[in-house]
């Protein structure tokens, strides 16, 4: 199995207001960098679009290394979270409703085909990779 590191990150300018994602895929000698920006989101819908937008780009299942600034993303995904709140039908533990529902069940879904690591960078710090990505992400939220 291939082992593919994933760096994203997503901006946004007010929440909501416009925004934008970034992503660094890097396998071997190969780096692909992606992003895009939507007019009216919030910044969680642009971490998990960044995250579902890397994942999609790869033809068969890998061992992915998953690094993120979102606790939201992180948490969601390596804590069982949002696994828990598909199973509850979309409601928290605090019986509130999960925010994002739709991107959420996509990326599960997408997880599943993929053996997947998950790490939280310290975000606007040294990691080259994560900087990247920001910049990528608030460029995109520019275009609006």
């Amino acid at each position: 199995m291939k082992t593919v590191t994933i760096y994203t990150d997503g901006a946004c300018s007010g929440n909501p207001g416009p925004g934008g994602w970034g992503a660094v895929l890097l396998y071997g000698a190969h780096r692909r960098e992606l992003s895009g920006g939507e007019a009216s989101t919030t910044n969680n819908r642009m971490e998990l679009t960044a995250v579902i937008s890397a994942l999609e780009l790869l033809k068969e299942p890998c061992a992915v290394e998953l690094w993120s600034d979102s606790k939201y993303v992180i948490d969601g995904l390596s804590k069982g979270w949002a696994k828990a709140w598909r199973a509850r039908g979309w409601v928290k533990s605090d019986k509130k409703p999960a925010l994002n529902p739709d991107l959420w069940g996509h990326l599960l879904e997408l997880t599943e085909r993929h053996t997947l690591r998950c790490h939280w960078v310290k975000g606007h710090a040294e990691n080259e990779n994560n900087n990247r990505c920001d910049q990528l992400a608030v460029e995109e939220s520019r275009k609006f």
